[in-house]
């Protein structure tokens, strides 16, 4: 993952582990419990398909989420000053941010930060077109890691952008550990604005990660499509099928990869063996209760002040105050 620093600079990248892939590929398969990383998802394919699920009929969190952002946008952007900065943590096409980018007064700063310089130059030429009097400063990093604004914005106010529930893919000590890292962005006194997916009925979040078309499990399944084409492996994609459940114990969906077969693989030079029904655990997201997830921003040092839901009760948008 690249990681901008005091140093960087717009759209420049720094260099990427070479192995890093292969290495994280290898070491979580060889667990006793198989996994991999959510991060390696979005490759060009698995991006183009988390576009094609977030406009499923089955997958509410955009539409509930696009809802509160076109209702209530106007109240988010209400201090935001004229010498602001807004701060997109993964903010990909930025997209949802242009519906808070409309409400914002002329002179602010949005400096979206993404791991793909492609996705913020195009994001770049599309805010700049639109929004000419807003200066779009993006920075390629790894938003897990601490960041830095460019130095000519660091006097000004920020307020920071993570929609989506994206902190929804992290255990409760992984995103409290995320939402501290972001007070290195967003000092004492700063706004974040936080997407969060809301706890409802099993039936409904299950059908959201498993739809009728088969796109969910094309996009996991992308995964073993990304490691054949990157790492030289063999594996016969066909022989593994997608599965989400919902693990109420823990509050979270759980996506797995299912070796429909006993098997042995071959990647980088290793061999790795799999049961018949032996899983790959791909993905977590979890859901909060408004509460549970107010106890977690306290416990990272947040104050929680605003919340704003869609009509529907599914999906929630929080305001924290960095303390």
């Amino acid at each position: 993952m690249r990681h901008a620093g005091s140093n960087a600079r717009l759209l420049e990248p720094q260099p990427e582990v070479a192995d890093e892939f292969a290495l994280s590929v290898v070491e979580g398969l060889s667990r006793p419990r198989k996994a991999l990383s959510c991060r390696f998802f979005y490759d060009a394919r698995g991006s183009d398909l988390f576009e094609q699920i977030t406009r499923l009929p089955e997958y509410y969190p955009t539409r509930a989420e696009a809802q509160i952002l076109s209702a209530y946008a106007d109240e988010m952007m209400a201090e935001i000053a004229r010498d602001s900065v807004l701060v997109e943590f993964g903010s990909g096409s930025s997209l949802k941010t242009e519906t808070l980018l409309a409400r914002a007064p002329d002179g602010i700063a949005y400096v979206p930060i993404d791991v793909s310089e492609s996705a913020l130059a195009s994001a770049q030429r599309r805010l700049e077109a639109r929004f000419p009097n807003i200066a779009v400063r993006p920075l390629v990093g790894d938003f897990s890691l601490p960041i830095e604004v460019p130095p000519d914005l660091s006097g000004r106010p920020r307020t920071g952008f993570f929609p989506g529930s994206t902190i929804g893919n992290l255990t409760p000590p992984d995103a409290v550990e995320l939402l501290r890292t972001f007070k290195s962005t967003l000092p004492r006194g700063s706004r974040l604005i936080i997407g969060i997916d809301l706890k409802k009925d099993a039936r409904k979040l299950v059908l959201a990660y498993n739809d009728a078309a088969g796109v969910t499990a094309a996009f996991n399944l992308n995964l073993l499509v990304r490691i054949n084409r990157e790492l030289g492996s063999a594996i016969d994609v066909a022989s593994f099928r997608h599965e989400a459940i919902y693990e109420p114990r823990e509050g979270r969906i759980e996506m797995h990869l299912v070796s429909t077969i006993e098997q042995e693989i071959s990647i980088a030079g290793h061999r790795i063996h799999f049961e018949a029904n032996e899983r790959i655990h791909t993905e977590n997201s979890y859901k909060y209760s408004i509460a549970q997830f107010q106890e977690l921003a306290l416990s990272a040092n947040w104050t929680p002040a605003h919340v704003w839901i869609d009509d529907e009760g599914q999906f929630s948008v929080h305001e924290l105050i960095s303390g």
